[in-house]
């Protein structure tokens, strides 16, 4: 008897459905083919233990799996209970009339209990555009899958219960989530506060014109000054993830097997943090099987560097074009895929090996020329991506133990999202553009426009301060973001003096 149950395969952040062939005829073997791996092709033994174990038979006839389309490598252990499910409606242990309605996705353990799977949400949605009716997995990705509307989603424990519910001996009950109030209600949910912060006010307000603006930042100070804590508070002063940004956030750790089992939608902007020892492949995705990176997890929010020169080099090389274009692409022989990675990038150095070059207090133990030769490690190219260097100075005794109240994350939102609107305004024609950050040299040119006493100023301050070429386009990009922030049309002098005073590593001598 031959019989049809739908998986899927999820490639980048889409999912492609499978139709998987079960036939059984006369004979002793059991053929799976249709370009499965090596956990698809194990899957015979998994299937034959949890159908023993739960009072089902494996056919001792010839059984064949067709996984089609062929042409596509179908990889990993959840297509399990697809097959499984189809051997048992072939052998005539489940009433096959409804199988056609469902997706139907899990991995078996021994006993017939469910494994998580990757990608459940990606899935669902492919599920509902191709017109099934409903999706079944296990109950730990329930969740994650019922946020796609107009799909019945159930979450399953065992095997047992798959059956039960075709055959019409037991009912399993559709699991709703209210996509809406779920995002709604965590929206903003953070654990820490710029409140939390004590001084520190000039990194505060570089921070919120790297917000504003979606500039990447790097922070330059000694160890123990702050960088990593303000770093982690950045995400609480972004504007809140919209609905089709969260779920496209949601999509991408659903794919790397990041959201918890109580988890349905990201819905605060991800913070990733990677050690520096990470890998290249590791840092912007990829593998045999090729799977998001550190950049794609950080999409639509923030990948803090910690350390930046400590980083292998070639792993921040990677890291240049995705900057640019906000994708990564990972290509192997037969196919293609993208992965959002629209992030801010955050990093933090020390100024020098021993991290006191320039402390106010403590003297700097480097040799001459290891400074520079420490700072050289961040190449010019990667340099030129990063808007904003901040000198972060250590908090002195009075400042740490006042009691003064420190401005909320949420004001400091609020003056965020009001510059981020005006953005929106200004680009009203170029939806692909959110924020000053992205804006093209020609863009600048038109968009970022000074008088002559702001041209003056600009002059004199690149030749007194050694500026270079490439902080010109920086310096005028980070001037429109403090306008918008104090909601003058025009770029003031002032405007330009600030953005001036976050160049610390263009200034010739800076090192030395």
């Amino acid at each position: 008897m031959l019989v049809k149950t739908f998986g899927s395969a999820v490639y980048g952040i889409q999912a492609i459905t499978i139709t998987v062939e079960v036939n059984i005829a006369s004979g002793t073997k059991y053929f799976i083919v249709g370009l499965p791996d090596v956990a698809v092709k194990e899957s015979y033994f998994r299937i034959e233990s949890a159908l023993k174990n739960c009072g089902f038979r494996m056919p001792r006839q010839q059984v064949v799996v067709n996984m089609a389309p062929a042409d596509i490598k179908k990889e990993g252990s959840s297509y399990d209970l697809t097959i499984a499910t189809g051997v048992l409606a072939a052998s005539g242990q489940i009433e096959p009339e409804t199988l056609d309605k469902f997706i139907i996705m899990g991995e078996l353990s021994l006993d017939g209990s469910l494994q998580p799977i990757k990608g459940a949400l990606p899935i669902a949605i492919q599920a509902r555009k191709d017109g099934f009716k409903g999706f079944i997995l296990p109950k730990q990705n329930a969740r994650e899958a019922a946020i796609v509307n107009d799909l019945e989603v159930y979450g399953v424990e065992s095997i047992k219960d798959v059956v039960g519910f075709f055959n019409g001996t037991s009912e399993l009950k559709p699991e709703i989530v209210n996509t809406r109030e779920e995002f709604y209600d965590s929206l903003c949910n953070y654990d820490s506060d710029f409140s939390e912060v004590k001084g520190q006010e000039n990194i505060k307000r570089a921070l919120e014109i790297a917000a504003a603006g979606g500039h990447n930042v790097i922070l330059i100070g000694p160890p123990g000054a702050g960088k990593t804590m303000l770093a982690r508070r950045l995400p609480s002063i972004l504007p809140p993830l919209s609905l089709y940004e969260s779920l496209e956030t949601t999509k991408i750790h659903s794919v790397a097997g990041k959201l918890a089992a109580a988890d349905a939608l990201v819905t605060i902007r991800p913070f990733r943090s990677p050690h520096h020892t990470i890998s290249d492949v590791a840092l912007v995705g990829g593998g045999s099987n090729p799977a998001p990176g550190e950049i794609s997890l950080a999409h639509n929010g923030v990948l803090f560097l910690d350390e930046l020169p400590e980083f292998k080099r070639s792993a921040l090389e990677v890291m240049r074009q995705p900057l640019e274009e906000r994708r990564v692409t990972i290509s192997r022989a037969k196919f293609t895929v993208d992965y959002p990675s629209s992030f801010m990038l955050v990093a933090s150095m020390n100024p020098c090996p021993c991290g006191y070059y320039n402390h106010p207090e403590k003297e700097c133990i480097c040799p001459p020329g290891m400074v520079q030769k420490y700072l050289s490690k961040i190449s010019g190219p990667l340099l030129d991506r990063i808007d904003l260097h901040v000198e972060v100075t250590p908090v002195n005794f009075s400042e740490l133990s006042s009691d003064r109240a420190a401005e909320k994350s949420e004001l400091i939102r609020e003056r965020v999202i009001r510059a981020r609107e005006i953005q929106v305004e200004r680009f009203g024609n170029r939806p692909d553009l959110h924020a000053n950050a992205q804006m093209s040299p020609q863009m600048v040119r038109d968009l970022c426009k000074i008088n002559a006493a702001g041209q003056t100023l600009l002059k004199k301050a690149m030749e007194k301060l050694g500026l270079s070429a490439r902080a010109y386009d920086r310096i005028l990009k980070v001037s429109r973001t403090i306008a918008d922030l104090s909601g003058s049309e025009e770029i003031k002098l002032e405007h330009l003096a600030e953005a001036i005073h976050f160049r610390s590593l263009d200034r010739e001598g800076w090192a030395g």
